[in-house]
C-alpha cells in the first residue's frame, strides 16, 4: 500500500475521532440552554465535558497539520477555498474555550449568562459549518487547472452542503444527550435521555436522506456498507436510550458518527477534494501528497507518539468515568471564593 494512501487512512482516522468525542462535547454546549433547570444543572452539564474538553480539540489539530504535512496541495486549496467557514469555526472554537475558562471566575448571574450564550454559539457553530464543509468536500467544488477553488462562500451553501450541516448539529446534539444521561443523576439524567430519544429520531430522518443523496452522487457500494452499519448504530442507540441502558445508547451514537465519517473518506477515495469543474482537475491522493520521504518520517514518528497520546487519553477520561450531581457542586460564591 501506497504511504500516500495510510496516510489518507490515518487523517480519516483522526477526523474519526474528532467528530466521535469533540461531538458530544458540542452536544452538551447546544443544549445548555434546553435541559438545565438551575444554574447548578448547567454547571453540572460542563463539569462532565470540564476535564475532556480540550483534549478532545487536539484530535482536530493533529488533522490539520497531518494533512498540512502529507497532503500540502490539499490542505493549500482547502484553507484557501472554505476560509471564511474555517475562521468561523476557529473563531468558535476560541470563544467557547474562553468560556469554559472564565464562567466560573465570578458569582454574578449576568457574568454566567454571557459566557453560557458564548458557549452555545461556539457549539452551535462548528457543529453546522464542519457539516457544511465535508458536505462540499465529497460532493466536489469548483477547483480550476492550478488547484485552486475559484468559488465563493455561497457556493459552499447549496442545499446538499446546508443538509450536511444539519446532519451534523442534529447527530451531535443526539450524543450529546446521550453522554449527560450517561454522566448525570437525577432529574437532569431521566430529561438528557427522554430528549435524546427524540433527537435522534429527527438525526436519523435527516441522516438517511443525506446519505442516501451522498450515495447517489458517489455510487460507491464500499461507502453504502459503512452508511447502512451507521443507520443501524442509531437505531439502536435510539432502542437502548429507550430501555435507560445509558452506556450502550452512548455507543451507538459513538458508532454511528464514526462509520458515517468513515463512510464519506471511502466515498472520497482516491481523491482528497474533487473538482466539479474537471474531473482533471480533482486532487487525489497521488498528485497532492507530499514526497514519499516525508510520509516516510511521518510514519515514523506516528507509530512512536500516537500509542502515547492515545493511552493518555484513555487514562483521562478512566479518571473521570464517575456520574456529576447537583450535590457535587458547590455553590457559585464558594467557587469564586476558591
Amino acid at each position: 500500500m501506497e504511504l500516500s494512501t495510510v496516510w489518507f487512512i490515518l487523517i480519516a482516522v483522526l477526523w474519526i475521532g474528532y467528530f466521535t468525542l469533540e461531538g458530544f462535547d458540542f452536544g452538551v454546549g447546544m443544549l445548555l440552554p434546553i435541559l438545565p433547570k438551575s444554574d447548578k444543572q448547567r454547571r453540572v452539564m460542563i463539569n462532565t465535558i470540564g476535564p475532556v474538553w480540550d483534549g478532545n480539540e487536539v484530535w482536530v489539530l493533529t488533522a490539520g497539520g497531518a494533512t498540512f504535512a502529507a497532503f500540502p496541495e490539499w490542505y493549500a486549496t482547502l484553507f484557501s477555498g472554505f476560509f471564511l467557514p474555517l475562521l468561523l469555526i476557529l473563531l468558535a472554537l476560541i470563544v467557547r474555550g474562553l468560556a469554559f475558562e472564565y464562567r466560573h471566575q465570578r458569582p454574578e448571574a449576568a457574568w454566567h449568562s454571557w459566557w453560557d450564550r458564548a458557549i452555545v454559539i461556539g457549539s452551535y457553530v462548528p457543529a453546522l459549518l464542519w457539516g457544511v464543509a465535508f458536505a462540499n468536500i465529497v460532493r466536489g467544488v469548483p477547483i480550476d487547472a492550478d488547484k485552486e477553488f475559484t468559488g465563493t462562500l455561497f457556493t459552499l451553501l447549496n442545499p446538499f452542503g446546508l443538509l450536511g450541516g444539519i446532519v451534523t448539529l442534529l447527530l451531535f446534539m443526539t450524543h450529546g444527550a446521550m453522554f449527560l444521561a450517561l454522566k448525570t443523576e437525577g432529574d437532569l439524567r431521566e430529561r438528557s435521555r427522554a430528549l435524546s430519544v427524540k433527537l435522534g429520531l429527527g438525526a436519523a430522518v435527516a441522516a438517511v436522506v443525506f446519505l442516501v443523496w451522498t450515495q447517489i452522487l458517489t455510487g460507491n457500494t464500499g461507502s453504502a456498507v459503512f452508511f447502512v452499519l451507521a443507520a443501524l448504530c442509531l437505531v439502536g442507540g435510539i432502542a437502548m436510550a429507550r430501555m435507560a441502558r445509558e452506556g450502550w445508547a452512548f455507543i451507538g451514537t459513538f458508532a454511528t458518527i464514526g462509520l458515517a465519517v468513515a463512510g464519506l473518506f471511502v466515498a472520497l477515495f482516491p481523491d482528497v477534494m474533487p473538482s466539479s469543474t474537471s474531473a482533471l482537475y480533482s486532487l487525489t491522493t497521488s498528485n497532492a501528497s507530499s514526497s514519499h520521504y516525508t510520509l516516510t518520517v511521518m510514519t515514523i514518528v506516528a507509530v512512536i507518539f500516537t500509542p502515547i497520546v492515545l493511552g493518555y487519553q484513555a487514562w483521562t477520561y478512566w479518571v473521570f468515568r464517575k456520574r456529576i450531581a447537583e450535590h457535587h457542586i458547590p455553590d457559585a460564591e464558594l467557587e469564586a471564593v476558591a
